[in-house]
């Protein structure tokens, strides 16, 4: 297939620059995967209406951490941008790096008097890796100096750093948030809880795939980044014994999706385990334990608008995205929600 058959036009202003308030007022699309029946609800709480006793929720709890970093080359009090994607060994990391060219291997950057690092290595697609030395703490150096890594299409600056994050978020790791969990607000939560809903929680650290574009012709020539994921035994154990009665496994957001396929069993067994994943997903993917997903709209040609084509159908998810235009939702990271049933 080709990654222009997942191509669709996006007029720039419905591309939102900050999240609502509260979380759950934003709106949702409901889709039919099989019929591709559309509906409109007015606010993402509404999402309670559409849940039944009896299923399962699975939430990707990973925590951003405030990943973008601004530092000074030593030599020549060159500015450079930092962006921490994933650990790779003892006090070092994969980042992005800009200006890439002006960072060679043994290039040190300097953030602030407690904080500096020496690029050690490249790696593919044009990443370093940074070793890096600390007074102090890192992770609170990193909580102090960092700021939150948003996306690039979003150019108003985040005044709360907690607006991108879930509320939920407890496992430290990401380079950028889950979105779709940005909508549930813990009232949310115990509204599903009460009506007999199960929440489970696996973690997925999100990484450089979610910043890199579809550069291949042809979709199945592209390669995914490696992102790390957790499913924990007992979570397993509950999935499982839920997928068996025949419950429904809902997915919040594309993480998950990627977490939970990952771990399955071609016969459909979710394990317990943890590892890296390339997992990609598109259209002729027979999914293993995932039935619905609630998610945001994503870029065109991108590899999460192929993922849920693969879940509901490339035509309906394009004709739904059509008529998301013009209806004025707002899209990607801060935007409105979709859910596939």
């Amino acid at each position: 297939m080709k990654v222009t058959d997942f191509d669709y036009h996006l007029p720039e202003e419905l591309i939102a620059q900050h999240p609502v308030e509260p979380r759950d007022t934003s709106r949702l699309l409901t889709l039919d995967k099989i019929t591709g029946e559309v509906v409109h609800k007015a606010h993402f709480y509404e999402l309670l209406e559409e849940l039944n006793a009896g299923d399962v929720l699975v939430f990707n709890d990973t925590k951003v951490i405030p990943a973008r970093l601004y530092g000074q080359r030593a030599e020549s009090g060159g500015k450079v941008e930092v962006l921490l994607l994933t650990p790779a060994g003892e006090s070092s990391w994969e980042c992005l790096v800009k200006p890439g060219k002006k960072c060679p291997i043994g290039q040190v950057i300097v953030f602030d008097e407690r904080l500096k690092g020496t690029v050690t290595d490249k790696t593919d697609f044009g990443g370093r890796i940074i070793k890096f030395e600390c007074t102090g703490v890192f992770d609170e150096v990193i909580q102090d100096i960092g700021e939150m890594p948003l996306p690039p299409y979003i150019h108003e600056k985040l005044e709360d750093k907690d607006r991108y994050q879930t509320v939920y978020a407890k496992e430290k790791g990401s380079a950028a948030a889950p979105t779709a969990g940005l909508h549930f607000t813990p009232e949310l939560l115990e509204k599903i809880k009460a009506k007999g809903v199960e929440m489970e929680f696996v973690t997925l650290h999100v990484g450089l795939g979610t910043f890199r574009p579809v550069s291949a012709d042809s979709i199945e020539d592209h390669q995914m980044h490696s992102e790390f994921y957790v499913v924990h035994k007992d979570t397993a154990d509950r999935i499982n014994a839920a997928k068996a009665a025949g419950r429904r496994i809902v997915a919040v957001g594309t993480t998950s999706v990627r977490t939970l396929e990952s771990a399955s069993t071609e016969e459909g067994v979710l394990q317990a385990t943890s590892g890296w994943t390339q997992i990609f997903i598109y259209p002729g993917y027979k999914f293993k334990m995932v039935d619905a997903l609630v998610t945001n709209f994503h870029l065109p040609q991108s590899t999460l608008l192929m993922l849920i084509s693969a879940l509901a159908g490339r035509e309906h998810c394009l004709a739904a995205y059509e008529e998301a235009v013009r209806e004025r939702y707002r899209f990607f990271s801060f935007g409105d929600a979709m859910f596939i049933r």
